[in-house]
């Protein structure tokens, strides 16, 4: 098939996300979150709960009764969290020196 003007072109590489997110270093602050729900009851009134859905690590999950429960050991400090809940109920801050995430390559 040859290349036209009407044909799609592709020049972006193929992204597989586990293979990106097996090159992290993870170093949790078991005593200190850096993610916080803060009104447990904005959470229970949401309907949509985005942050479940858009978690690229699935970090956010609904607990019965209609809270979210966050396992912050896992983030990757992306900011989607912020970005797409509605309410602005998540406290994100930058975990403290030597932990949080280490990237591998960059």
């Amino acid at each position: 098939m040859t290349e036209t003007s009407t044909t799609p072109k592709n020049d972006l590489p193929e992204v597989y996300i586990a293979d990106i997110l097996m090159s992290l270093k993870y170093f949790p602050d078991e005593h200190e979150a850096h993610l916080k729900i803060i009104d447990p009851q904005v959470c229970i009134r949401c309907q949509a709960k985005p942050c479940v859905q858009f978690c690229p690590v699935g970090a956010y999950r609904t607990q019965d009764g209609g809270t979210v429960q966050i396992a912050f050991q896992s983030c990757v400090e992306c900011g989607t969290c912020r970005v797409m809940c509605p309410p602005a109920n998540v406290s994100w801050k930058l975990p403290r020196g030597g932990f949080g995430v280490s990237y591998k390559f960059g």
